[in-house]
């Protein structure tokens, strides 16, 4: 069950990651859809209504004009004229507009058609005696159908002309533009809500596998898992972040697993003896002094070799840890430091010898650690001491003169201080051959070192130490006999 807990909520939060692309970027075109297409039907709406009103108002002028110019009467605008020159045929003709035409007293001369709504107004205006005067209506109702309507007087009570234009048509056509308006904004949606989903599909397909190989990761416990990363973008960097580190708790996991199992195997010699040691206690009254004396000595060996690998296994997996900070030091300072320890614990003479400028960015007890295992390895191998043991700190010489004349942003390559070298000389038995190459991995000794106290571990801590310091140990005989070994330090 526990199995597949997990598959719901990741299903819930992809989904919800492209939903969430995908109606914002619906949201986003709609918004856009809307405000352009309500921008759009306003301005086209206003124009249109704009431009009959006007010509509208200019048909109304231009009769107000002619009858002022010319006394008119209803005849005049009962019928066209056959050469379609008359004033009835100079209103229709750009207007498209209905003509009515009153008598005296408003009495019908020629109906519209329709025909158009005559009240007491329009009838005052028929016989009204100053010719132009105008009764205008915005919105009469005519048949169904929504007109504007105006009368305009003839003079000298002869009659008038009702003029109509109808509107009802217009705001038909632009009811029938808003429809499409909002059909067209309907489809850019829906459209839009489509390629939205498309897109966070495409977009979020990768972080989708990614995403599942973590959850393997988090279910499974196996960090081998392949983690696919395809293109250069953030989300193939995040990928390739991922698959690094997911190789260096690989790598991390294999070294501590190394680890215990090769402890395991170490430890077993010391307990086992010490089980056998602690058995016989039990007969130490039966047992002769020598006996006696010798199952001490022997236990007090045992203890201490037990003490001495566990605080190596201790030192080992702190250098690991790495959680020290840097600083900036002196490698001859503190080899200095560990001579003078040296020389008190061994009673042997150590030299040290410093060459270069030897100051480097480091951790401080790792590296004492590392140059004090060297030390105490060639004192444990050099048991003839007829020689001093020999520590040399040699780094890159100051640059003088043209060296230092480099470039003041310091991206010359040349110029670039090289490493710092650390090497322990003795005069012992030396390493063979075979054994050179395997001197720095852990719990690994020689066949005439294994009767020697010491865990096979202080040379692995040197390796890990270089290595963290962005150096590499070495290993090589010394000419005249005996052992060079050592470690650089990356500047």
């Amino acid at each position: 069950m526990s199995r597949f807990a997990g598959a719901p909520r990741r299903l819930r939060r992809v989904s919800s990651l492209r939903a969430t692309f995908t109606v914002s970027f619906a949201a986003v075109a709609a918004a856009v859809t809307v405000l352009v297409g309500f921008l759009s039907y306003d301005a086209a709406a206003r124009l249109v209504r704009v431009d009959q009103q006007t010509v509208f108002a200019e048909v109304v002028q231009d009769l107000r004009d002619q009858v002022r110019d010319h006394p008119l009467q209803p005849r005049d605008f009962a019928s066209p004229d056959t050469d379609h020159d008359g004033p009835l045929d100079d209103i229709i003709r750009p207007s498209r507009t209905d003509i009515q035409v009153l008598g005296p007293g408003g009495a019908m001369v020629d109906r519209g058609g329709p025909p158009l709504p005559v009240n007491r107004h329009d009838r005052a205006i028929a016989d009204n005696g100053t010719a132009g005067e105008l009764e205008e209506h915005k919105d009469v109702d005519v048949d169904g159908d929504r007109y504007r309507l105006a009368t305009v007087a003839l003079g000298g009570g002869r009659g008038a002309v009702q003029i109509a234009q109808q509107f009802s048509d217009t705001e038909d056509l632009l009811r029938e533009l808003q429809q499409r308006t909002v059909l067209l904004v309907g489809a850019v949606v829906v459209a839009a809500g489509l390629f939205g989903w498309w897109l966070a599909r495409r977009i979020t397909r990768r972080l989708v596998r990614l995403a599942g190989a973590a959850e393997d990761v988090a279910r499974t416990g196996r960090l081998g898992i392949q983690v696919p990363v395809t293109g250069y973008d953030e989300v193939a960097r995040l990928g390739r972040s991922f698959d690094r580190m997911l190789g260096r708790l690989a790598q991390s996991e294999e070294d501590q697993r190394r680890l215990v199992q090769d402890a395991g195997h170490e430890l077993r010699t010391p307990l086992t003896s010490l089980r056998t040691n602690i058995s016989m206690l039990r007969r130490i009254d039966e047992l002769p002094p020598d006996a006696r004396e010798e199952l001490v000595a022997d236990l007090a060996l045992e203890s201490r070799e037990l003490t001495d690998l566990v605080n190596e296994l201790v030192a080992l997996a702190a250098g690991q840890s790495d959680t020290e900070p840097v600083r900036h030091l002196d490698l001859a300072d503190l080899a200095e430091d560990v001579a003078i320890v040296a020389r008190r614990r061994t009673g042997r003479e150590i030299t040290v010898h410093v060459t270069g400028d030897t100051a480097v960015d480091g951790r401080p007890t790792a590296l004492q650690r590392a140059v004090s295992n060297l030390v105490e390895n060639a004192a444990k191998f050099d048991r003839g001491g007829r020689s001093p043991i020999e520590v040399v700190v040699a780094g890159p010489a100051p640059r003088t003169g043209a060296g230092q004349s480099g470039d003041s942003d310091g991206t010359d390559m040349d110029d670039r201080p090289g490493p710092v070298r650390v090497e322990v000389r003795d005069r012992g038995p030396g390493i063979g051959d075979d054994d050179l190459v395997r001197v720095f991995d852990r719990f690994y000794r020689a066949a005439d070192a294994r009767s020697l106290p010491g865990s096979g571990l202080g040379l692995s801590i040197v390796r890990e130490v270089a290595t963290a310091h962005d150096g590499t140990p070495f290993a090589f005989h010394r000419e005249g006999g005996g052992t060079v070994i050592g470690f650089t330090v990356g500047r």
